[in-house]
């Protein structure tokens, strides 16, 4: 997974993401739409044949930490799920 800053101001922040899965970038908005200060947080591909993404995020405190708050949650919850699913299914 590759990001770029496309626009950087205060409250928002324009990412071009490539070399992913647009179903993890739509985690990770799930997570930033959780908290309170996001006023905004947008994904969508650009362009299906370069398999870009852009996402946006408003927000009342700083945008970059919140995209690591998000990403820190999804992490967290991914694990959850992977000790679940290790403590029910035996693997042989």
């Amino acid at each position: 997974m590759k990001a770029k800053v496309i626009s950087s101001e205060p409250k928002e922040i324009n990412l071009s993401v490539t070399e992913t899965d647009i179903g993890i970038l739509y985690i990770i908005q799930h997570e930033l739409l959780k908290a309170s200060n996001i006023e905004f947080a947008g994904v969508i591909v650009k362009h299906p044949l370069t398999n870009e993404c852009w996402m946006r995020i408003n927000s009342s405190g700083k945008p970059l930490g919140e995209i690591d708050k998000a990403t820190d949650s999804a992490i967290k919850q991914a694990e959850e799920l992977k000790q679940l699913f290790n403590s029910k299914i035996k693997v042989n």
